[in-house]
């Protein structure tokens, strides 16, 4: 109830949102020094020199992207595999995508132990995204571009949103939602947020 709490105080208010990231234990997802700290809203350090993002931001992000039951989801930035979790709980299909396949791989493992059924992971540059299975209903992305990706953009269907962090990777950076229309793009700014930049290629871990 504390951690609920803690997450509509941050403005998470959507009913779904809050039942799935009560149905997802963050503590699966955090290892080592800081898994006491896995119910604290704030940052914490991963592998590969990565990040599993503070669970009002997660919230907010979530929220922002609007998911419905039969959307089919791209997530850029696997990560933990917490963001993954938590949309697989609202989508009927997430699709997430790391640079690192260490990452990816532990993800994938506590996906099968949690008995998640409806995510794909994969290896490979995420700014690329992945056009043989769009396009997207929706799109996430939990690194920092300095532009809304072009590659990405295309994948989303007419209607559909994206929803990412833009800005230098040394400085604060907003996070915008992106919504396809017939005629173009439509963009909206929510909030300040710091991501770690979107990288291209493939990471060496």
């Amino acid at each position: 109830m504390q951690f609920l709490y803690a997450l509509r105080s941050k403005g998470v208010t959507d009913s779904r949102v809050l039942t799935a990231m009560e149905q997802v234990d963050r503590a699966a997802f955090v290892r080592g020094l800081f898994a006491d700290r896995a119910y604290e809203d704030m940052p914490l350090p991963i592998a590969c020199g990565q990040t599993i993002s503070q669970p009002s931001v997660v919230g907010l992000m979530t929220q922002a992207l609007q998911v419905n039951p039969r959307d089919k989801v791209l997530e850029i930035g696997t990560g933990s595999g917490y963001q993954a979790a938590i949309l697989s709980k609202l989508a009927r299909r997430v699709y997430t995508i790391d640079r690192y396949r260490s990452l990816v791989e532990d993800a994938h493992a506590i996906f099968a132990r949690q008995q998640i059924a409806n995510i794909t992971t994969f290896t490979a540059d995420g700014s690329f995204g992945l056009p043989d299975q769009a396009p997207f209903d929706r799109i996430l992305l939990t690194a920092a571009a300095e532009d809304p990706p072009g590659p990405l953009l295309a994948q989303l269907r007419v209607g559909g949103i994206m929803v990412l962090p833009v800005g230098q990777s040394d400085a604060v950076q907003s996070l915008i939602r992106v919504t396809r229309l017939d005629s173009g793009y439509d963009y909206d700014e929510l909030r300040a947020v710091r991501f770690v930049p979107l990288l291209e290629g493939l990471g060496q871990e």
